[in-house]
């Protein structure tokens, strides 16, 4: 079953936006991309500067061990460095198949 992870943050304050934007694609293609049951990922920002990312997986598995190696892995270091952790809601979805 294809899974929809959602992830909603801000940035700590005085974190350019273009330096984040070059870590957020870091992220993506030197980690999440490269892992077992990655189908795509995209990422918008709000006028507020809160961002949403949304990561569709082939299935839970694959999104439970992605998730699990990424506060460790060295590529999303400077990614998280940036992320103001106060701010951050997730969630996961099942796709509604029609």
């Amino acid at each position: 079953m294809s899974t929809i992870e959602t992830v909603q943050f801000k940035l700590v304050p005085g974190t350019e936006t273009a330096v984040f934007e070059d870590l957020d694609r870091k992220v993506e293609t030197e980690y999440m991309a490269r892992r077992p049951g990655f189908v795509s990922r995209e990422v918008s920002r709000s006028e507020d500067g809160e961002y949403l990312v949304i990561v569709h997986w082939a299935t839970p598995e694959d999104a439970d061990a992605t998730m699990n190696g990424f506060f460790g892995a060295a590529e999303t270091q400077d990614f998280l460095a940036a992320v103001d952790k106060t701010t951050v809601r997730s969630a996961r979805y099942a796709k509604v198949v029609r």
